[in-house]
């Protein structure tokens, strides 16, 4: 300690403790001896020296921390200041971006511009020259007889009225259209208001469920005797993999894939798996599954309340509970299609129950396609026809997917009522890269026609809509243009329900007053 006050004050401690001590010897009559009196007063005057010696550590300790805390709070307030700063500077430099590409907008929309006043200055130009050509063809018709000149206006009148004509007929065909478009909408929107029907996307592989592996040895039999055995009996393919716990059963036709599941499961719940054995458990299976398809049509005409259908058909509309299109169940779409186009009908005022009939047959091609030629419009034609039905039910049948041309107003209902059974909500399902593929493929589609800017497939692929050039395709251009792209991709694409097809063509004009 080099503080001569702070070494005076002890030295004053210590002068007035020797004091109280020799005071307080004295008085207790002690006979300690000088040197040890002053001994213990240089001890008591150490001790007193370390503990102010202490007290003025911990008051500098205490100032230390003080002056460190203030520190930090000065630190802190300045590295928010740091990060605001950041900020600020990150956000002037998005405004820097923002008005960089602006200005290139601007750029872009100043040569439009120009290129457009161009584009006028001709148009006026040719304006003139068809002026000063009328006005030659008025000089030389002054100079006609009475009769020459009542004939050349009478021609100009028949073209000008000829033109009033034609635009009166657009107008009240696209009113004619619009309203035929509301009542449509009105009929479907009613019919799928009253008939609500659950829809869930089955799967088409076909798997069964085994105890252990060892049963996967039992199937398969000594030098695949048994497996062999079994998918000759039942015509399907059996898959015996890695897989634990599982045997996949596989074929093109979903009855015979059904067939050899519900055999293998017996055979397996049975132990006795061997090829006489098989053939018993196959031949029994297959009678149980025709009297299961037999029930199933029959359940499905009293769904649909159609009455008189010949028991092929029958037999047939129970098949296609086991066949499925995009996921979706054809005979449950058969039915609700039958429900819908009902309704629609009885709206009309037409035959309901005829109409019904045509619905719920309209798919019963998908039964027989793998055992006939043709697509399943035309062999649902034909069974229909071999077993007596109505030309309205045959015609519905062959034309739902517009591959006739339509005569009966019941094929126009039973299309409408599939494309709406097909589009609900969870009726169908595609996998995500066949769905990808398919949008690619109808942008692509319409991009590849001339005067197409943009093309946009939105709606999950329902709809597409097209932006084209204004200066390179006109109205009649663009009304064309969606018939034949709609065209285009009924001929080039496969797409569950209907796609709609909408040409958007705008024409802007743009001044500024200064």
């Amino acid at each position: 300690m080099d503080n001569p006050m702070l070494v005076g004050a002890i030295a004053a401690i210590v002068g007035v403790g020797i004091g109280y001590l020799v005071d307080r010897l004295i008085k207790g009559g002690a006979y300690k001896t000088r040197d040890e009196i002053i001994r213990q007063a240089e001890r008591d005057a150490e001790n007193v020296k370390k503990d102010l010696e202490l007290k003025l550590k911990e008051d500098m300790l205490k100032r230390r921390e003080s002056l460190e805390s203030k520190m930090e709070e000065v630190r802190g307030s300045q590295r928010e200041r740091d990060r605001e700063l950041d900020k600020r500077e990150s956000q002037l430099e998005e405004q820097q971006d923002s008005i960089r590409k602006k200005e290139k907008m601007l750029q872009g929309t100043q040569q439009k511009l120009a290129e457009r006043v161009k584009s006028m200055e001709a148009k006026d130009a040719e304006l003139n020259r068809l002026l000063k050509e009328e006005q030659e063809v008025l000089y030389k018709t002054s100079e006609l007889t009475r009769d020459q000149a009542t004939e050349q206006l009478l021609k100009r009148l028949d073209r000008e009225l000829t033109d009033q004509t034609g635009a009166m007929i657009l107008k009240h065909e696209a009113e004619v259209k619009v309203d035929c478009e509301r009542k449509a909408r009105e009929i479907i929107g009613m019919a799928v208001q009253r008939y609500a029907s659950a829809h869930t996307s089955e799967s088409t592989v076909s798997t069964v469920d085994i105890p252990s592996d060892e049963v996967k040895g039992r199937i398969i039999g000594r030098e695949g005797r048994n497996i062999r055995a079994f998918e000759k009996a039942t015509g399907v393919d059996v898959i015996v993999d890695d897989t634990p716990g599982v045997v996949i059963v596989s074929a093109f036709d979903s009855v015979r894939r059904e067939i050899g599941k519900l055999s293998l499961t017996k055979l397996i719940q049975d132990g006795r798996i061997h090829p006489s054995r098989i053939e018993e458990i196959v031949a029994e299976t297959t009678k149980e599954m025709e009297e299961h398809i037999r029930k199933l049509g029959m359940h499905a005409c009293e769904e649909a309340s159609v009455r008189g259908l010949h028991p092929k058909l029958m037999d047939l509309m129970g098949r296609l509970h086991f066949r499925v299109s995009y996921s979706q169940n054809v005979r449950q779409h058969s039915i609700e299609v039958a429900h819908l186009t009902g309704m629609m009908a009885e709206q009309l005022g037409l035959d309901g129950t005829l109409a019904r009939r045509c619905g719920f047959l309209h798919d019963i091609g998908k039964a027989a396609d793998h055992e006939m030629e043709g697509g399943h419009p035309a062999v649902g034609a034909e069974l229909l026809k071999r077993y007596g039905e109505g030309p309205e039910v045959v015609h519905s049948a062959a034309g739902h997917h517009d591959d006739i041309r339509p005569e009966h107003i019941y094929t126009v209902l039973v299309a409408a009522a599939d494309a709406v059974s097909a589009a609900r909500p969870g009726a169908r399902r595609e996998t995500l890269e066949k769905y990808v593929r398919r949008l690619e493929e109808l942008e692509a589609l319409a991009c590849g026609f001339p005067g197409v800017d943009h093309a946009f497939a939105v709606q999950a692929g329902r709809e597409i809509r097209i932006i084209v050039d204004s200066s390179r395709v006109n109205d009649r251009q663009a009304a064309r243009m969606s018939r034949d792209i709609a065209g285009a991709i009924e001929q080039t694409l496969t797409y569950p329900g209907e796609i709609r097809v909408t040409v958007l063509r705008e024409t802007r004009n743009v001044e500024y007053a200064r």
